[in-house]
């Protein structure tokens, strides 16, 4: 038996039916807290829970494309700026139980950028908010969507300390106090100025100067600060550990 005569052969029906969902872990900063996309269920299963932003992979999508696409719909962005959202796979979801429709095996993504606008509930939604990530327990998720969460709130903090992405939730230019304020945000913990500015700087190819600075000093007073724009390194090294980290390494 050739390849065709085995393919107009075969019986899909013969084998157990699997369904693919995109689920999206999408993270934005907005007035200095990190905050988390949820849309809540207008309809069983779960209906009235909050949920992750996703749905069904569409015949002709591959993942990537169907979590954009989920994304847009609850966010309302497109074209160019959908695009510079960075988006990442996160991982697998395939629990036996995890829907009780049927068999549903979620392909979960990482997505974050600066200034998300605010959400539109799409068809399926009775409501869409951005919440501020501590205050996750006040909210009944629907699914596994905790552990989705969990897990992609861990591979933005992880991936902080040894990628450039936390210039992906800033402007193109900024400042070290503006890259520190997300890496507080973020990692949910202060850091000390003066040893951040100087790690910063110490990494090859993470900032670059503009050779420009702000317009006018701080809060307090005192010189405009600096302006930079994201190098061209793609991996950190020497990493920048979060400080629980940091004494383990110890």
């Amino acid at each position: 038996m050739d390849e065709q005569e085995f393919l107009a052969a075969y019986d899909p029906s013969a084998y157990p039916s699997t369904a693919v969902t995109v689920d999206v872990v999408a993270l934005t900063i907005r007035d200095g807290a990190l905050h988390l996309l949820l849309i809540r269920r207008a309809a069983p299963p779960y209906e009235g829970h909050w949920a992750l932003p996703g749905g069904f992979v569409h015949p002709d999508e591959d993942l990537t494309t169907g979590a954009r696409r989920e994304l847009a719909e609850e966010t309302g962005l497109g074209g160019d700026r959908l695009h510079r959202v960075h988006l990442e796979q996160l991982g697998s979801y395939g629990t036996p139980d995890r829907d009780p429709r049927m068999r549903i095996v979620s392909v979960a993504h990482l997505a974050f950028a600066p200034d998300l606008p605010d959400p539109v509930a799409d068809t399926d939604a009775a409501d869409a908010i951005w919440l501020p990530v501590t205050a996750l327990s006040s909210r009944q998720l629907a699914f596994d969507h905790d552990r989705i969460i969990a897990d992609g709130l861990e591979r933005a903090r992880s991936k902080l300390e040894y990628t450039p992405l936390a210039t992906r939730f800033l402007e193109p230019e900024f400042t070290i106090s503006e890259l520190r304020g997300v890496y507080e945000t973020v990692w949910g913990h202060p850091l000390h100025a003066g040893n951040f500015h100087r790690k910063v700087l110490s990494v090859p190819g993470f900032v670059e100067s503009t050779g420009a600075s702000t317009e006018r000093g701080g809060a307090r007073g005192g010189p405009r600060a600096k302006l930079y724009r994201a190098g061209d390194a793609r991996l950190l090294h020497p990493a920048l550990l979060r400080p629980a980290r940091e004494e383990t390494v110890r």
